[in-house]
């Protein structure tokens, strides 16, 4: 039966499997485990980081990828999901999605008969988020009972899948962000469902003082994209909730820095601390590659 990866619950049980796994890429990637395996990208947003690691991370398994932008695909427009996802899954053996909604993935995933990986849309980014569990790792040893603090938009698909994703790996975690921007309560209860099976702590607040005994700082772009009608009122809501070198002195000495890029210094954080001495920024977007690897090597079994 083939698996996908839409949301990080989908392979909620395979979450440390999968980053041991790409760290042991990592560490030798010379293995075409891949060997033959063709990738669709679906890409309906624009991509840097994602792009290039998918199709340099499939390359590297052996495998190879063609790439198809809104020029050449308008899913659920010039032709339903349902018949994209049925004639793709003729010619390839996994697909990923950048999508705009979070239904579209789905659909897709649902009508595949090929694995579905989810390149990111407007409820999460899984991807993401088992690259920075996987850097978190690198860097700390372990995830079990770290303490991760998230500074920004609450309602974001980076900060519902740290949500998830930290509950499922057992560690404590602070989103910090105006009320008006808190989490969908979807991933809010979802989240806490897990960290009371894990003993692990979940908090919404708004003070952006709350970093004290942080592991883990992180934070996104305020404006993601779609939202650009809303960049003035969002510049003013988180005015304070820029990540400076006050709030960091605040969380633990050896407190890391992450942010999943692209940055927009000045804004969510200061460039000082971006490319600082606890800043891991480019470490985790390396580790795009690694972790993606790894996911698809475990989704195509």
């Amino acid at each position: 039966m083939k698996k996908d990866l839409v949301s990080i619950l989908d392979v909620k049980d395979e979450i440390e499997e999968i980053i041991d796994l790409a760290i042991k890429i990592k560490e030798d990637s010379s293995e075409p485990r891949l060997k033959g395996k063709w990738l669709a990208m679906i890409f309906e947003k624009p991509s840097a980081r994602t792009r290039v690691s998918f199709d340099v991370g499939i390359s590297k398994l052996g495998g190879h990828s063609i790439f198809l932008g809104m020029e050449e695909i308008q899913l659920g427009k010039r032709e339903p999901i349902q018949d994209v996802a049925l004639v793709l899954s003729r010619y390839v053996d996994i697909i990923v999605y950048r999508a705009f909604k979070n239904e579209n993935v789905y659909e897709l995933a649902r009508n595949a008969t090929v694995p579905v990986i989810n390149g990111l849309d407007d409820k999460e980014h899984p991807c993401q988020v088992m690259a920075d569990l996987m850097t978190i790792k690198e860097k700390k040893g372990e995830l079990n009972k770290l303490n991760f603090a998230f500074i920004g938009d609450g309602n974001s698909n980076m900060a519902h899948s740290y949500l998830l994703g930290c509950a499922i790996t057992g560690m404590n975690i602070k989103i910090i962000s105006p009320k008006k921007y808190w989490p969908s309560s979807y991933y809010i209860k979802k989240a806490e469902e897990i960290a009371r099976k894990g003993d692990s702590k979940i908090e919404i607040i708004e003070d952006v003082n709350a970093v004290s005994n942080a592991d883990i700082v992180a934070t996104d772009a305020w404006v993601s994209m779609g939202q650009e009608l809303e960049r003035e009122q969002r510049v003013k809501d988180f005015d304070g909730y820029t990540v400076d070198e006050k709030i960091m002195s605040q969380a633990k000495p050896d407190a890391i820095f992450m942010h999943c890029m692209p940055i927009h210094y000045g804004k969510e954080v200061t460039k000082d601390i971006a490319h600082g001495k606890q800043s891991v920024i480019f470490d985790e977007a390396e580790n795009r590659l690694w972790a993606q690897m790894a996911i698809m090597v475990k989704l195509l079994g």
